[in-house]
């Protein structure tokens, strides 16, 4: 078992993984610097061998299915997530290490958008995007990460391995937000300065396909995680659509003794009826919710008891 595990995530990173690699290693000479590579056709993995990582490599493309390997494969105390890029500085690597290891922190945000982000990087509508992701899940999920998409993080053993991935893209960071903010995880911001890419290096980031596939991940662990709030919403706007429209018809039948407008009247009913399907179904969705959580905290208790045994083996 590592002591620290350094997990760089690669595609086509040529230009500057070396850099990333000997870096780290040389701020967290302790710790063992694992390369994995996602079908680079750059040489990205002999560079970063010869910078003196341990090379492997993960054939399914994404972002999400090299990390679901990496935390399957790798065990350490402490993991620390960088992307290949030379954006993140290693200098605050080892802050967040320690804010692991010392603070038992579970999960530990590098936080760009409150130092050189908006300044640094050139593409405006990656700095809307990043504002809009990060409102919308600190007001849905009520918490107070500052920097959702940040690829630089730091994780306990114990985040890491009872964090199901279901991410196969740049979605992965923030499912790991959600995830750790669901849980109930220590989770800790520190700022560190954000460089952009050097000249010659291009995001793998697609601005809007893939910002889509990250509005669309908030809205689908909303609904797994916040289900009577998901399903209360829908329920609450159907009733009030229903009400609204079937109001004008009781008022002529009041006046007049007549129903003149059975349609709407029929639908209202279909509309009211599927309002309160809905609200129901969020009931039911949040009582399997909360037995999950019950099951969530007995794993947690097996995998930190695993931990112990290892490290105390390793030691």
């Amino acid at each position: 078992m590592d002591k620290i595990a350094v997990l760089i995530p690669c595609y086509n990173e040529g230009r500057t993984i070396e850099k990333v690699v000997k870096e780290f290693r040389y701020v967290l000479p302790e710790a063992v610097v694992y390369v994995y590579d996602n079908n680079s056709s750059d040489g990205t993995d002999e560079l970063a061998r010869n910078a003196g990582a341990v090379v492997r490599h993960e054939h399914q493309q994404g972002k999400g299915n090299v990390m679901r390997r990496m935390f399957a494969e790798v065990e350490a105390e402490c993991y620390l997530m960088v992307d290949g890029d030379d954006t993140y500085p290693a200098e605050s690597a080892r802050e967040m290490v320690n804010k692991v290891l010392n603070d038992k922190a579970d999960m530990v945000v590098g936080d760009r958008l409150s130092s050189t982000y908006f300044t640094e990087n050139k593409r405006p509508f990656h700095n809307l995007g990043n504002s809009l992701v990060r409102w919308s899940i600190n007001v849905l999920f009520k918490s107070d990460i500052k920097d959702i998409m940040t690829g630089y993080r730091a994780f306990s053993y114990r985040f890491v391995k009872t964090f199901p991935i279901l991410s196969k893209g740049f979605e992965i960071e923030t499912e790991m937000s959600i995830h750790a903010v669901d849980k109930n995880m220590f989770v800790k911001n520190v700022i560190i300065e954000y460089r952009d890419r050097p000249s010659g290096s291009e995001s793998k980031l697609n601005t809007y396909t893939d910002g889509a596939k990250v509005l669309l991940t908030i809205i689908r662990l909303f609904r797994t995680y916040r289900p009577m709030g998901y399903f209360g919403f829908i329920s609450a706007v159907l009733a009030v659509l229903s009400i609204a429209f079937v109001i004008p018809v009781l008022l002529a039948f009041l006046q007049t003794g007549k129903v003149e407008k059975f349609p709407t009247l029929i639908v209202c009913g279909f509309v009211a009826i599927t309002s309160i399907q809905s609200f129901f179904a969020g009931l039911t969705l949040k009582t399997i919710y909360q037995k999950n959580r019950q099951d969530f905290e007995m794993a947690l208790y097996r995998v930190t008891a695993d931990e112990i045994a290892k490290r105390n083996n390793t030691a």
